[in-house]
């Protein structure tokens, strides 16, 4: 590990397993960037913060292997969204708190990683950007995988609303943060290259 990091140690989500609706059925942490697929930036920019780099894949698995420790898929078949991923993220997560982060979010960087970081401790921390939270940037204690359970099998399936109902501590970004831009329709993802 690079003497420059002194986060906590954590276990990282980098969420891979939705359905890729808007890029027309194609596996979106697959996709080519810049010469390499959406997941290979998202590795090499969180591998040096973890020794338990966890990706959450419904499919592709043979892919996305050579870029994780660990792979983890929904527990429930048809693609359920991002909070069947995170829970599955914090069953199988070895360290007290799990960094979550979408596959399609390649312009992150480390400073960012560390403000959350910096923040962990009994509370879920996550991104703000005005009014709105950004659930798929956050940090996670293991601690909180009962909670939610209870909200799963109560029927809860929103990221956002599971983390507004636990209080989390905020992270301020600015509403055009070009390190929070998710590249999920081919549009974007061309006109970024």
């Amino acid at each position: 590990m690079p003497s420059a990091v002194t986060s906590p140690t954590c276990s990282v989500l980098l969420l891979a397993g939705g359905r890729g609706q808007r890029m027309g059925g194609q596996d979106k942490g697959l996709l080519d960037w810049q010469g390499r697929p959406l997941i290979a930036w998202l590795q090499q920019l969180v591998r040096p913060l973890t020794d338990d780099l966890i990706i959450s894949c419904n499919r592709n698995a043979e892919q996305y292997a050579p870029f994780a420790d660990r792979l983890v898929a929904d527990d429930e078949a048809g693609f359920l969204g991002p909070l069947a991923g995170i829970r599955a993220g914090l069953r199988a997560a070895r360290h007290a708190h799990l960094l979550v982060l979408p596959c399609d979010a390649p312009q992150l960087d480390t400073a960012l990683l560390l403000a959350l970081l910096g923040q962990a401790g009994e509370r879920a921390v996550v991104v703000r950007q005005g009014e709105f939270i950004e659930p798929l940037f956050s940090v996670i204690p293991r601690a909180l995988h009962a909670d939610l359970e209870k909200a799963w099998h109560a029927g809860e399936r929103s990221p956002q609303r599971w983390l507004r109902s636990i209080n989390p501590v905020m992270v301020e970004c600015p509403a055009d943060d070009p390190r929070l831009a998710n590249f999920n329709t081919p549009e974007l993802l061309v006109k970024s290259r």
